[in-house]
């Protein structure tokens, strides 16, 4: 937003963040050196809204030992203000891990068996689904060993194709992906929390909307406060769930040894082979795999990230496809395939049969998951919201970070606040169909991306690189799964989809491009710094 340009050691400091020298940041007009001392500017004479001892405290010390190559110039003790490299290997696991098992392994897997029409074949997606992922995943291992910066598809997008379709991914994401992901997590978490305490009747809408809109408060809180703690909670969580999904899988264990084999003797009794069938069957066994690259908007963040990103990927996806898989084969030991397709909550009904007084810790499961996943999601979300501020395709504020925690809270609380608005006025039916066929458009596209960018930028450091042929075919998958849904079953929802994608050039043309100032937004961005205690960034590349 501001577009002030400082000659400074033959580097320019140019609008928010995007490039910056490392003897300093720009704080709306004010620079801050290493030593912590502004001079004049908006913020008044000495050290401006928050004072120069704010930039002595947000100095960092290297630290000791060999640093990753990838990590930048963001750890040099001149660098006031930017993200801080806390997420190890465990957490990158547990981030992985815990987004991708939500609520739809414990709560619906019987959408993929209804399309499929068979054992045999729903496993033999549900198996294809964690390849696809995993192939996927490894193509933006490499993506993201290239470009280090948060953000995922949309800083691979600027690298290969340039602003316009960086901001097209933006405008979809922030408005509509991330936070209708995290508000179909929120709703699954509300539904079983009080579910809990309701009998023989089906929980009142309000009272679960209102305990999800809690919940994403709660995620908030945690978030803003602290990476350590949002990273600790995810840990927890996500082993939580993980004892959840043992304990499922074990119980399936001992009714097999009773011999309740009888739904897994004739598998592909009644598949059904449709070309859209085949398609929309793997957009339900995505979504309960969603949140594979989850990890690559974090990179920023990220200890070592030439080695921790590929082997998080690696540990992660194959642990929830091995997971899902045995967990499939424990529901059928106790329940008909007619039965897992016409249950609300296959993990309840599953714990009724198998654990007895103790069928409580499957609606309790649920509800740790979910919640682990939700917290994932916005840890995620918050980091696109940074990523597209500070090359100016949002908000600046948005691009802003907490002088103290260093956490991107504006970022947060405008997911936050756009998911809660989905929770109030959507519902997860409609929510998940948008989700599938808008995600896969931008998945497909970063293939493009990597297959572009091996050819335009072949001298670019690629200290993790895929066979090519990865990335072909999981764009030739990303088109089948754009394509087949329409010309199988053809629906307006498809159109709206692409058209409100499209129309975001109609704010980037005048806002971005030819970079129209409102002139309200310098006031808004001024309060709002001094209300979050927040102040732009850094960035961490250069």
């Amino acid at each position: 937003m501001y577009n002030d340009e400082f000659p400074q050691k033959q580097h320019v400091i140019r609008g928010n963040n995007n490039l910056v020298s490392k003897e300093g940041i720009q704080w709306r007009g004010n620079r801050i050196t290493g030593g912590g001392t502004a001079t004049g500017g908006e913020f008044g004479g000495n050290g401006g809204c928050f004072g120069a001892e704010e930039g002595e405290k947000g100095a960092e010390t290297p630290s000791a030992g060999v640093r990753d190559k990838l990590e930048g110039a963001g750890t040099a003790e001149d660098d006031t203000i930017h993200l801080k490299r806390r997420v190890g290997l465990f957490s990158g696991v547990a981030l992985i891990v815990g987004t991708m098992i939500g609520s739809g392994i414990f709560v619906s897997p019987s959408g993929l068996l209804e399309r499929t029409g068979s054992i045999g074949m729903s496993f033999v997606l549900w198996m294809a689904c964690g390849i696809l992922s995993l192939l996927g995943a490894l193509a933006y291992a490499e993506l993201g060993t290239m470009n280090t910066s948060s953000g995922a598809e949309y800083a691979y997008f600027m690298d290969a194709f340039g602003a316009p379709p960086a901001f097209l991914f933006s405008w979809a994401s922030t408005l509509v992906l991330k936070p209708s992901q995290m508000a179909i997590i929120a709703l699954s978490f509300g539904k079983y929390a009080v579910e809990a305490f309701v009998i023989e009747c089906e929980p009142p809408e309000i009272v679960v909307k209102m305990v999800a809109l809690l919940a994403m408060v709660v995620i908030l809180y945690i978030n803003c406060y602290s990476v350590n703690l949002a990273t600790s909670v995810q840990n927890i969580f996500t082993a939580a769930k993980l004892v959840a999904v043992a304990v499922v899988i074990l119980g399936g264990v001992y009714k097999i040894v009773e011999g309740n084999t009888q739904h897994l003797q004739v598998p592909f009794k009644g598949t059904k082979y449709s070309f859209g069938n085949i398609a929309t069957a793997f957009y339900t066994g995505l979504w309960a795999y969603d949140g594979w690259n989850n990890l690559n908007y974090v990179t920023e963040e990220i200890k070592n990230p030439s080695r921790n990103l590929p082997r998080s990927i690696v540990i992660g996806i194959p642990l929830v496809t091995v997971c899902y898989a045995l967990i499939n084969v424990s529901y059928l030991t106790v329940m008909s395939p007619l039965e897992m397709m016409t249950s609300e909550a296959v993990a309840v009904t599953f714990g009724n049969r198998v654990l007895g007084a103790m069928s409580w810790l499957m609606p309790l499961s649920v509800t740790i998951s979910t919640f682990g996943a939700a917290n994932g999601t916005l840890f995620a979300a918050g980091r696109l919201c940074f990523a597209a501020s500070r090359e100016g395709h949002l908000m600046d504020i948005l691009s802003y970070v907490h002088i103290k925690r260093y956490t991107p809270v504006p970022g947060l609380i405008f997911q936050t606040l756009i998911a809660g608005a989905m929770v109030m006025y959507g519902t997860i039916d409609s929510l998940i169909d948008f989700f599938s066929f808008t995600a896969w458009i931008f998945y497909g596209g970063c293939m493009a991306a990597l297959i572009l960018m091996r050819y335009t930028k072949p001298n670019y450091p690629r200290p993790y690189k895929v066979p090519l042929i990865i990335p072909s075919f999981v764009l030739v998958i990303s088109i089948y799964l754009i394509i087949a849904p329409i010309i199988d079953n053809p629906t307006i929802e498809y159109l709206y989809a692409a058209l409100f994608i499209l129309g975001g050039m109609v704010f980037y043309v005048p806002f971005v491009h030819y970079q129209v100032k409102t002139p309200f937004m310098d006031g808004v961005t001024v309060f709002l710094q001094m209300v979050f205690e927040v102040a732009p960034t850094s960035t961490i590349l250069e």
